[in-house]
């Protein structure tokens, strides 16, 4: 055989071999995906809670007193530590402040939000009412300036008699006070949702609401099971009677959610349990609707 009918030969050989690679890739590999197309998920998926690592993106929450005697005005130090291990000192002000502070007990049933002084060494202070005994989890909700925003989470463990409470059932209603306060607008797992709050002061609707941390309110919702923390995008500027939170619960499950607000120069919180039901975008083995473990909790 010639020395072109070789080349011809194999050059026809090829093609054969392609063509059967191209219908086998066809038939059995993925499906392809449209040239400059790419699926993210749904604006609307919820991110993942917050609160549950004490370590994120190199930074690190550090407790000072992580065990306290049951008493009131306790003195209490952490500080934030950055991917060098040297304490920051340098955060972004969020809602009007550098570090949002917020306490639990591990029932839910004790919620401070607090605000921390920051020292010149890097370490932040802040009283805290430990009188009633139990296993607590702090969050630090905060941006270093020029890094992401975090919510970090710890427990603290405060000695004495501990007597743990059942979570109060699901209500659309809470008193504090003599304001009523009605929620509505709960989702199911997953779906992005407008919560609204109306507040009632006795029977007249409360319209001169005073702003509180940049907002009319200042919402957070911490998940019963396992205390993972959300904090919701606040939305509108009406002083009242309503205020709107858009969030989207990442899984069906109880939680609580504690609404701050201001007026008459005084700032209350008003306590909801919702039960959330199931989603169609939750997956059975990610039930925060995520295949990469992303998200902060954040809804700032």
């Amino acid at each position: 055989m010639s020395t072109t009918a070789r080349i011809t030969s194999f050059v026809a050989a090829l093609a054969v071999v392609f063509a059967v690679s191209v219908w086998v890739g066809r038939s059995y590999g993925p499906a392809p995906v449209a040239a400059g197309h790419s699926h993210p998920p749904s604006a609307s998926a919820a991110a993942s809670p917050g609160g549950l690592q004490v370590t994120q993106s190199g930074y690190t929450l550090d407790l000072m007193q992580p065990l306290q005697s049951a008493r009131g005005n306790a003195p209490f130090q952490f500080r934030i530590l950055g991917p060098d291990g040297a304490p920051v000192e340098h955060f972004t002000e969020t809602h009007e402040k550098l570090m949002h502070f917020i306490v639990v007990r591990n029932d839910l049933a004790v919620f401070e939000h607090l605000h921390p002084h920051l020292d010149e060494d890097g370490v932040w202070r802040v009283p805290i009412d430990f009188r009633r005994a139990g296993d607590y989890r702090v969050y630090a909700d905060f941006v270093p300036a020029g890094g992401p925003a975090l919510t970090l989470g710890a427990n603290v463990h405060v000695a004495g008699d501990y007597r743990p409470r059942p979570l109060p059932a699901p209500a659309e209603t809470s008193v504090v006070d003599d304001y009523t306060v009605t929620l509505s607008g709960v989702a199911p797992a997953g779906a992005e949702t407008t919560l609204t709050l109306s507040v009632q002061r006795g029977r007249t609707p409360v319209d001169d609401l005073q702003p509180y941390l940049g907002a009319y309110g200042h919402l957070v919702a911490v998940r019963a099971a396992d205390l993972g923390y959300l904090h919701v995008h606040p939305v509108g500027a009406r002083s009242g009677p309503t205020i709107e939170f858009r969030t989207a619960f990442p899984s069906a499950g109880d939680y609580r959610l504690f609404l701050d607000f201001a007026h008459r120069d005084t700032v209350r919180t008003a306590a909801f349990t919702v039960s959330v039901p199931a989603g169609p975008t939750q997956s059975p083995d990610h039930p925060d609707g995520h295949r990469d473990g992303s998200g902060d909790g954040h809804g700032h």
